[in-house]
């Protein structure tokens, strides 16, 4: 594949499957929340349809084009993780939380509804999600188990959940890097991890090393991508992010630059993107879709 011909085919999938995440969440939302009170649908509405890059679902769909996978079979769980992903952010931005304002350019669900309902809205898109799964009609009755199962340990004690209670209780103290990396890891690198095993499972990829490279390059790209957060939050602004920065020395929460310093996080996300970059030379794909949306990830190019 020319390098030309990759960009015009990758710009059309960022556009394309875009457009087909945004509609099967609006449609499913739609049926979940049928005869359910109309501010609770509203709120969940509002945090799912109103912006976002939808990474996780588009790289369940980068590696699908990897396998030449049908898109109905990757369908059900690219609105599952957008909506697990959705109910982490309503959930995070809470006063008990992050206690933030600003999501997506606009305001936390919290502030824009109250502090019940977004708390019963994220509860309800967590619990969708895993719905969503169930009656998917393209899946098999193991493919839909295996998959709940991924989605259940990425958002629990041993995925988000555990991540940000580590993160909510270490304000204020010094972790060592290998404790602050389990913390991202946790919070951040597992649901991108999941997207990845998601897209393998829907595309019945079984080569144990095809796996491992995956799994890979999975944890770097997430590790990565929450160091790179935290770069971010000092040095970007809301208008290019969609949420406040700042918060991290306001919160006093211990970040990779506060450990490491500025430079040296720099050259960590660096060194992760390159590691992840092998795993896919690893498995010789030049210029695939799902390479391009590395780099834009790494980019925060969208």
């Amino acid at each position: 594949m020319k390098t030309n011909n990759a960009n015009v085919q990758y710009k059309s999938f960022l556009r394309d499957r875009r457009k087909r995440i945004d509609a099967l969440l609006n449609r499913y939302l739609q049926k979940i929340t049928q005869d359910s009170p109309k501010n609770l649908a509203k709120a969940m509405r509002y945090s799912v349809l109103g912006g976002g890059k939808r990474i996780r679902s588009l790289l369940i769909y980068a590696v699908g084009e990897i396998y030449k996978t049908d898109l109905k079979v990757l369908d059900a769980p690219a609105v599952a993780i957008e909506m697990i992903h959705s109910f982490s952010l309503i959930h995070d931005d809470l006063p008990a939380m992050d206690d933030d304002s600003l999501r997506r350019g606009k305001p936390t669900c919290h502030i824009a509804f109250d502090e019940a309902t977004a708390i019963l809205a994220g509860d309800a898109l967590a619990i969708g999600a895993f719905q969503v799964l169930s009656e998917a009609k393209n899946l098999s009755a193991e493919k839909k188990a295996k998959m709940i199962k991924v989605l259940a340990e990425a958002s629990g004690p041993r995925g988000m959940a555990g991540g940000q209670y580590i993160d909510l209780h270490a304000e204020g103290k010094k972790l060592s890097v290998d404790k602050l990396e389990q913390m991202y890891l946790l919070k951040t690198g597992v649901l991108i991890g999941a997207a990845i095993k998601l897209g393998a499972l829907a595309s019945d990829i079984s080569g144990q090393k095809e796996l491992k490279h995956l799994e890979q390059f999975a944890l770097n790209i997430g590790l990565a991508f929450q160091i790179q957060d935290d770069v971010l939050n000092i040095e970007s602004n809301a208008t290019r992010l969609g949420k406040n920065v700042g918060t991290d020395e306001e919160h006093n929460k211990f970040t990779y630059p506060a450990l490491v310093g500025m430079s040296a996080a720099k050259a960590k996300i660096k060194n992760l993107w390159s590691k992840a970059e092998k795993s896919l030379q690893q498995l010789k794909l030049e210029n695939s879709i799902l390479q391009l949306l590395t780099t834009s990830i790494m980019q925060r190019d969208f």
